[in-house]
């Protein structure tokens, strides 16, 4: 077992190829076995094990900076910076976080909980390296779901104006976030990974620019980008992150430990400004249960840790109550529309998605755009249901003020997760929403005790058109007062 002498983490550079290999299954069941037994969020974070060794192999985990953006794909990061023996505390009281936090570890380069951030406070962080004359790297780790949210692209332009060294994005792609990705954004990275000519040109190119001398690096890689630009054209449309200023690597299997490990040694040395590698994972790599049903393994409760089968309690949440309720009243309202922020799932919508799939609209992990699109929606007579988690709403909180509330448009915010959600932690707490919402004028803001009372609100709801409402309820099963629903809980 070479799990259990890995006390420093450190010693994860002296493994031979060989060992790491079997150093990554050791830490995936790890995480099979803590995670089976807990109420744990994105089972699918094996993916990212081997690209934890490759970076624990290639750079410092204390001198230079990795910042995991949002903490589901940390879980082998934590188990291999000294916290292994408290791994299966992880997300319970008096435990370790489900996320990354500076609190908890010296290791722990940011605190996460919300998506898209990586980028931008890794960016922080070489900009405060560069002021105080250090010298390591910083680096953000992100998937390619986040990158739907636009605090990334903010970021990505900024980089690219900076153009800061031994600055690295790391993307991490496997085609989903908690539900299926979405958008322009994702069909460019499919057309990306498809173009074998463009990426062995690429690799011609950065093969030679390392062998160069540092002295006239910078001037060849600038020379060499202007010749191979009408060939890049050509053989993959608009190279966004070339074009936003970053050295593009990729794409490469993030589950080939020993390439991983030899393109990060590479891009280490390079001086050229930020670079972005783009590795390609698989969500749920190693255990096939999750590797099948990625999205069904996001926040499901403990597990069979062999068939991957979950208990169910047999009673309706209140995700439950509010997405079935709002399949009801689609069929009797056809202006009613459904709006997610990549969390049709979680929210309750997937059997809204499914019956109305022309009615439901997935922005991506973009609060901010949700609302506006809903309140453009409803200018027109659509009468739309934006269902937010509660900690999330806080990114939309200008949108809703301006775009809708003081227009007095008929939106309804459907706030999932309100109140203290035990082991989501701070981050996912849901206790600021009442105190940023009541003070904003013209919004109808209520609060159900039980399930029939969330379905009368969301009937009411869906025949109020004076201004906007917002229905806030909590995590978990719904007390139900014995009046008849409409709704049962589906096999």
């Amino acid at each position: 077992m070479f799990l259990e002498r890995i006390d420093k983490p450190t010693m994860v550079a002296k493994l031979n190829n060989e060992e790491l290999a079997q150093l990554a299954a050791e830490v995936r069941q790890r995480i099979i076995d803590v995670v089976a037994k807990t109420v744990a969020t994105s089972r699918p974070v094996w993916g990212t094990v081997d690209l934890t060794l490759a970076l624990l192999s290639v750079f410092d985990p204390i001198k230079d900076r990795v910042v995991w953006d949002v903490g589901h794909q940390s879980y082998a990061w934590k188990i291999l910076t000294e916290r292994n023996a408290r791994f299966s505390t992880l997300r319970q009281y008096g435990g370790i976080s489900g996320f990354t936090n500076r609190d908890e570890s010296p290791y722990d380069a940011f605190s996460t909980g919300h998506s898209s951030t990586s980028i931008s406070a890794a960016l922080g962080i070489a900009a405060a390296r560069d002021l105080r004359r250090e010298s390591f790297h910083s680096i953000a780790v992100i998937g390619d779901g986040a990158l739907t949210g636009g605090m990334s692209f903010e970021a990505l332009n900024h980089s690219g104006h900076l153009q800061p060294d031994k600055f690295i994005v790391i993307l991490n792609d496997n085609a989903m976030s908690i539900s299926k990705n979405v958008g322009g954004l994702q069909k460019y990275m499919a057309r990306m990974y498809a173009s074998k000519s463009y990426n062995a040109l690429k690799k011609q190119v950065w093969d030679l620019s390392s062998s160069l001398p540092s002295s006239v690096r910078r001037r060849f890689i600038y020379g060499a980008q202007k010749l191979e630009e009408s060939m890049m054209n050509i053989l993959v449309p608009n190279i966004i992150f070339e074009d936003l200023g970053f050295k593009y690597v990729g794409p490469i299997d993030g589950h080939d430990i020993p390439h991983l490990i030899s393109i990060l040694k590479r891009v280490k040395n390079f001086m050229v400004g930020p670079v972005l590698i783009h590795v390609v994972t698989q969500k749920g790599k190693g255990y096939s249960p999750a590797e099948e049903d990625a999205s069904g393994f996001h926040g499901v409760g403990p597990f069979d840790n062999e068939s991957g089968k979950t208990a169910c309690s047999g009673k309706l949440s209140y995700s439950d109550v509010f997405g079935q309720s709002l399949c009801e009243l689609a069929g009797k309202h056809k202006e009613i529309v459904a709006i997610t922020a990549a969390m049709s799932a979680g929210t309750g919508l997937s059997s809204f998605e499914k019956m109305y799939p022309e009615r439901l609209f997935d922005v991506g992990i973009a609060e901010q755009h949700a609302v506006t699109l809903a309140a453009g929606m409803a200018t027109k007579g659509i009468k739309p249901f934006v269902a937010i988690y509660s900690s999330f709403m806080q990114r939309a909180l200008d949108q809703v003020i301006h775009d809708v509330a003081m227009p007095k448009l008929p939106v309804v915010f459907c706030i999932d997760r309100a109140g203290l959600v035990g082991e989501d932690g701070a981050t996912h707490q849901g206790t600021f929403d009442i105190s940023f919402l009541q003070f904003i004028p013209n919004l109808v803001i209520l609060a159900p005790s039980c399930a029939e009372e969330l379905q009368a609100m969301l009937v009411w709801a869906a025949s109020y058109y004076d201004g906007p409402v917002a229905i806030r309820y909590p995590r978990g099963t719904a007390i139900c007062r014995n009046i008849k629903l409409w709704i049962s809980r589906p096999e």
